[in-house]
This record gives C-alpha cells, structure tokens and sequence, in this order.
C-alpha cells in the first residue's frame, strides 16, 4: 500500500480513538447530550471515507464518527455537534452527535438523516436513483462541476449508505435493497457488523447477516471482509468503488468489526456485554500500526503520529467547550425555505370553449410543469404508459415524456415518500403519488421522519423539494380501504405544506406553486371531485387556467362574501375539498347571509381571512368529511373560539363524519356516516337558530 495513504488512515484512526478516549476522561462533561463513537469501527470507516469525492452523496449512520473525520471535517466540528452549539456545522445545535448533513463543495454531500436505525437506506437509493437519471437524462452534475479538486472532478459519482448490521432487518431495507437491484443504481451499501443491536446480540435477532441477506436480492451484489483490517479494507472498498463509477450498479460490503465502546453515552457496555474480551481481541488499532511497521514506519515515528492527534484533539476539545450556545431566537429558524410564490399570478379564467375537470386540470399541470423543466419526474404505483393513473391522473404523460421520468414502483409507499429525499438532494423535482390516502401510512415513517424535518434539521441546508399527491375521500362505496380521510393526521407532521383544493384551477395553481416552492408539498385530491360525477360537484370544474397560473400555499378562497346585516342572523362557514360543496349547495336561498371559506390549503392556513370573517358575521361553521373526534377541524374549532371568542354570537359548531373506525362498502352506510349536502343544511338552520 502506498505509505503516504496508510500514514493518512492511521492518523485519522489516532484522532478517531482519541476522541473517544478523551470523551470518556471528560464523561461528565460530555454527557448532557447523548453521543456514540466509532471506537472499533474505525478501520472500514476511514478506509471508506478516504475515498470520496466531492460529487459522492454520503449517508452515515450515528457511529460514523471516523468516516466524517476522514472526508475532512476537524474533531473541532464534531465537538461543535457532541456539545450542541451553535456553531455546530451539521445542525446548529438541533441534533445529535454524529448526525451531519453538509453541503460543501469540496467534500462529499450529506444530506440531513434521522438517527439512521435503516430509515436513511431509502433517502439513500433515491439519491442513486436521482444519479443515474441525470445521466440518463443528460443533465449537468452540478457537485461535479463546483469541485475544486481537478483530478477528481470527471468521476463518475456515486451513493454511498452507512449502516449497522442490526438495522438490516428493517422492513424498510427490503424496499431499497428491491429498487437498487431493480433499477442497477450506483450505490454502495456500507453495512458495519459488530454483532450487537444495543442488548440484543446476533444470534437474538437475524437469521442471517447482511450479506446472506443481499444473496436474495438478484443484481445486488455482497462481499464480506474484516472491517478491523485498514489495508484489507481499503483495498477490498478501493475495487469495489471503482466498479460502481464505472459500471453503474449496487455493491453490498459486509464488514465484521467490533464495538469497543458504549452503544451510546447512556447505554453503557458493561450493563450487559459479556464479550468484551474477544471484541478487544479484534481491535483495528494494533493491527493498522503493525502494517504501518511492516511498511517502513519506525516506532518513532508511529508516536508522534499518535501524540499529535491527542494534542490536536484535546486542543480542539478546550476550543468547542468556549463555543456559544445557540439562543431561543435560534429556534425559530429554517422550519421552511422561502418560496418565491408569494402571490396570485397568470390568468385563472383565460377564454376557452369550455370547462374542464378536476383531474385534468391537475393532469394538464404536470404536464406543464414536466414539458418546461427536465429536473421533474414522476412516479408511483400504476402510474406508468399502460393506465396513466387508477384515476387517469397520469394518463399519456409517460407516452409523452418517456419512461425514464414516468414510471411505476412497486408496492412502495415508504420508497416512493422517501426517495424523494435523495431525488431532491441530488437537484430533481419529484412528483410522487400514493394511490390512495388509505395506503399512505407505511409512508408516514419517511414524511415524518426524513421529510419534514429535513430542512429544519440541517439548518436550512437540505429543504426536501417534493410534491406528494394523495388521491382522498369517500366516492361510490369505495369501502374501508379506498375512503379515509386523513388530514389530520398530516396536519399535525410541522415541517411539510399541505393543500386540499375544491376545483380545478385551484388544483392547477396550486400545483405550479408546489412545483416553485422548495419545500415538500401534500396534496390532497378528492376522489370525488376529479370527474364531478357526485351530484352537486359541477363546482368542481373549471376553465383551465394559463400555463404561468400559480396560486400561493396559505391564501384562503372568500366564496358568497357577505356584508354585515345588524338585522339578520349571519354565519361563516369554513370548509376544503369536498366540504366547499356541500356548503355551498346546502347554504342555497341563504346565501346573502352566509359567507363561506374555501380554505385551499391546511398548511399554511389563512387564519387571517378566517378570524376576518367570524368577527364580521358572529357565527361559525367548520364542515370536514373526516370524524370529528381529535381532528384538524376540531382543533380548527378551537383556534377560532380563542380568537374571536368576544364577537360569538354561538359557540363555533362543526360537522363531519360519524366517529367510526372505517367507512363501511354498503352504500347506505357509507351515507349514514359521511356529511352530505342535507346533513349540512340542517346544521346551518341549528347554528342560525341559536
């Protein structure tokens, strides 16, 4: 091995072991806030890290601690993070040690992960998959091109996913490993084995190891080396690496090292470790100086090596603790990137022959939208060339734009939610559909946990811009897996916008704004609106607005606006999607006296042009479809009481859907538990009366 690359490694293993070792002479210190350490780990981790480029997406998990050091960063970074300072490179104090995200041009990027327990595996492959699509689709890499390193600069970039062998056993996995295969993306997943879990060991949890494991995956290809062995490592990821620049396609290395530290700072090994003698048996610090000895190194010089990483360690250490701390102001930042639709713009009702439904002129949106800007895509089930779309909301866009950007995936709704993360991070624009609300919650732990929180996590570094479309609401007896509602739910994930439209050129202006705004996007289409198919919905379609339409998120509709009549009883009524229907037919030969409020979008939520209206006409009605009990309308409810309670005339009042744990096949009975145009008219004629 070169001498000048094995120098490098041990150095970074020194720096890496006294990281640890200084952690644990300062435990005290250091354990306000929970940390884990590569001790152990370190020879696979520097031997990987050592051979990045800037142009590469890395992925660490929250033992990687070495890894970070070896692409650049200083134990002074690290420090910044394990003290939550405001400094911190990765969070700014928000998140763990260990859990980077770092967007420099002259080292591999990182976008934001959560704890990393197998979750990052399919942010991860939607960052290869993003890859091979520019390439497919001949757009520039732009990490490539602002590198400062000329040597590097033509190779071929690559994904790289970092993770414990425990959290191969995650269902998740199984989906990324699918689609890596599937698809041949360049990706190399960095599975580190050291045979525990936190208490649970091996022989408890997995029939099999990791690279078993990928023998069932056809075309993900798995080699298992010592991953104590710097030389052994580095050379077995030195080939590995270059097949994936070169032949586009997945590697699984399966790397046996052992734990020489504490699972975390608050697990500590001692409580239940009972091999901790063989683990030290193992070490890859004795191992990398006798190969250094081997080499030509004189002991001498091995010493300094090692002293001057302690020095450099504790130096940056007593730097770090005089670091400042963030300040509450500090909170309140990044939760969303700015957007530049900030306003109403282009022609909501251009002349043309005739109306056009809901789903068309979402369809038509898209179509747009993929037509002007190759950085887009979409994907999801059933939304490839042979059906467009269970609800045609697809159709002859794959024709169109080629199978490249409109394609199906499997049955994945966590894959299809949280590729998004790696598409975006990489530079696309994905659009991404779950076929029906119902089957959006096997994606809820990717929104929720690497969506929403990435921009905030990563301190403004990594918004995920993305558009989610969930086709929602009871239609035509679809029964207790095609109907739910579940708004609520989303509502209550901070960190992702949300629209329910009623219309078409709602949808269509609210889907270009989607497309502009960096922020991830969910929205919500009534089944029963795209056609107007359901009695009393012709509401729902509309002249297709023009191709620069774009209505910002958090801009309420004022529909039948109202003037205040001291000698007549008045009402607002606040309501989205399906909603804005029945209220409108159910407020007919009233409508001088009741003002109503198409929402649009949930989040952000006007909240102005709501407290506006309650104030002026005294009376409030929120008409939801969801259950009432613990919802986003009930809640809506409550804001409103709060803050107009002094110009209530009645106590605000709500309607929805009986409190029900699903919606039943048998028509009747889908009607006996939904809201209805009649069901509303009699609410209004109680809240008039009060």
């Amino acid at each position: 091995m070169n001498k000048n690359t094995l120098q490098k490694g041990f150095s970074l293993l020194c720096t890496a072991k006294a990281m640890a070792t200084l952690y644990e002479d300062n435990f005290k210190q250091v354990s306000k806030y929970v940390h884990a350490t590569s001790r152990g780990h370190e020879a696979i981790q520097c031997a990987l890290g050592m051979q990045l480029v800037p142009q590469d997406y890395a992925f660490p998990y929250y033992r990687d601690d070495a890894m970070l050091l070896s692409i650049g960063m200083r134990p002074y970074d690290l420090m910044l993070q394990l003290l939550a300072k405001k400094e911190d490179p990765f969070s700014g104090g928000r998140t763990y040690y260990s859990h980077p995200s770092l967007k420099d041009t002259d080292k591999p990027k990182i976008p934001h992960q959560s704890s990393a327990t197998g979750m990052q595996t399919i942010p991860a492959t939607g960052a290869a998959m993003g890859m091979k699509y520019k390439e497919v689709q001949g757009i520039e890499d732009q990490a490539a091109k602002d590198s400062p390193f000329d040597e590097t600069r033509n190779l071929k970039p690559i994904t790289v996913c970092s993770l414990g062998d425990a959290s191969v056993t995650e269902g998740e996995i199984a989906e990324a490993f699918q689609m890596a295969a599937l698809k041949q993306l360049p990706i190399l997943y960095l599975v580190q084995d050291n045979g525990w879990d936190i208490s649970a060991n091996a022989a408890e949890t997995r029939a099999q190891n990791a690279a078993e494991y990928a023998a069932g995956f056809i075309g993900l290809d798995a080699v298992s080396i010592d991953g104590a062995n710097f030389i052994e490592s580095y050379e077995t990821l030195e080939k590995v690496i270059k097949t994936i620049r070169e032949e586009r396609r997945p590697i699984l290395v399966h790397a046996k090292v052992p734990l020489l530290n504490h699972h975390t700072s608050g697990v500590r090994m001692e409580w239940y470790r009972d091999d901790l003698e063989e683990a030290r048996s193992r070490d890859p610090y004795p191992v990398i100086k006798q190969q250094l000895l081997d080499n030509g190194f004189s002991a001498t010089e091995i010493e300094k090596i090692e002293a001057d990483a302690i020095i450099q360690v504790k130096a940056d250490f007593e730097q770090a603790l005089l670091a400042e701390d963030p300040t509450p102001a500090d909170l309140f930042t990044h939760d969303f990137a700015p957007t530049s639709v900030t306003s109403e713009v282009g022609e909501r009702s251009p002349e043309r022959e005739e109306k056009v439904v809901m789903v068309d002129c979402a369809l038509f949106a898209v179509e747009e939208i993929m037509r002007k800007h190759k950085e887009s895509l979409l994907y999801g089930q059933d939304v490839g060339g042979r059906l467009g779309g269970v609800f045609r909301e697809a159709a002859t866009l794959a024709q169109k734009f080629g199978d490249d950007r409109v394609f199906n995936t499997p049955i994945q709704e966590a894959f299809i939610v949280g590729s998004t993360v790696g598409m975006s991070a990489v530079g696309l624009k994905p659009i991404v559909e779950v076929q029906f609300a119902d089957y959006i919650w096997p994606g809820l732990n990717q929104l929720f946990t690497e969506v929403s929180r990435s921009c905030y996590l990563s301190n403004g570094k990594w918004p995920v811009s993305m558009i989610l479309r969930v086709p929602i609401g009871a239609y035509g007896s679809g029964g207790p897996y095609h109907s739910s509602s579940v708004e609520s739910v989303l509502t209550n994930i901070r960190g992702i916008k949300i629209a329910y439209p009623s219309n078409g050129a709602d949808l269509k202006g609210l889907m270009k704004a989607a497309y502009y705004d960096p922020n991830p996007v969910v929205i919500l289409e009534h089944k029963g609106l795209y056609w107007s198919k359901v009695p009393g919905t012709k509401g729902a379609t509309s002249v297709e607005p023009s191709e620069d339409y774009m209505l910002p998120f958090g801009k309420a509709n004022v529909l039948q606006e109202i003037w205040k009549q001291d000698e007549k009883e008045t009402m607002t009524i606040i309501t989205y999607g399906m909603g804005t229907h029945w209220a409108m037919n159910a407020s007919e030969g009233q409508r001088e006296h009741i003002e109503i409020i198409d929402l649009r979008t949930l989040f952000p939520l006007d909240e102005e042009a709501i407290i506006a209206s309650v104030k002026k006409t005294g009376k409030c009605l929120v008409v939801t479809e969801e259950p009432v009990n613990n919802s986003f309308a009930r809640a809506l409810c409550g804001m409103i009481q709060e803050k107009c309670f002094k110009y209530l005339d009645a106590p605000v009042m709500i309607i929805g859907s009986e409190n029900m744990p699903a919606i039943p096949l048998n028509s009747t009975l889908e009607q006996a538990m939904i809201p209805s145009t009649e069901k509303v008219k009699v609410k209004i004629e109680e809240l008039m009366k009060y």
